[in-house]
């Protein structure tokens, strides 16, 4: 059975950093077979798009939210997928989640992807 599992959330204060980890097990394919990405949701809002990444690391894609402060990254030899946010915000208060696709090659498009974390919960106090 796939497994994607997010880790690295936590309660940060504003200004401050983390950095979140996803593994993936038991794919179909090869971990570098997929592009992945990273979603978030908050309380009463829609699952919004934050960035993606090709198989090969090569490409990157992110939401304007987030552009300049987070940076998506992968490394196939650990099958590990990393987002290191920096000067965190109040409003990026929400669970986070990593997904794999094999369909396209970078998307920030909820429906784009075949497979889903749990999710992990990152809290920015004022």
């Amino acid at each position: 059975q796939v497994q994607v599992m997010e880790s690295g959330g936590g309660l940060v204060q504003a200004g401050g950093s983390l950095r979140l980890s996803c593994t993936a097990s038991a794919l179909t394919l090869s971990f570098d077979d997929y592009a992945m990405g990273w979603f978030r949701q908050a309380p009463g809002k829609e699952r919004e798009g934050l960035s993606c990444i090709s198989w090969s690391g090569t490409s990157t894609t992110y939401a304007d939210s987030v552009k300049g402060r987070f940076t998506i990254s992968r490394d196939n030899a650990k099958d590990t997928l990393y987002l290191q946010m920096n000067s965190l915000k109040p409003e990026d208060t929400a669970m986070y989640y990593c997904a794999a696709t094999d369909g396209v090659w970078c998307s920030l498009l909820v429906r784009d992807y075949n497979y889903w974390g749990q999710g992990t919960q990152v809290t920015v106090s004022s």
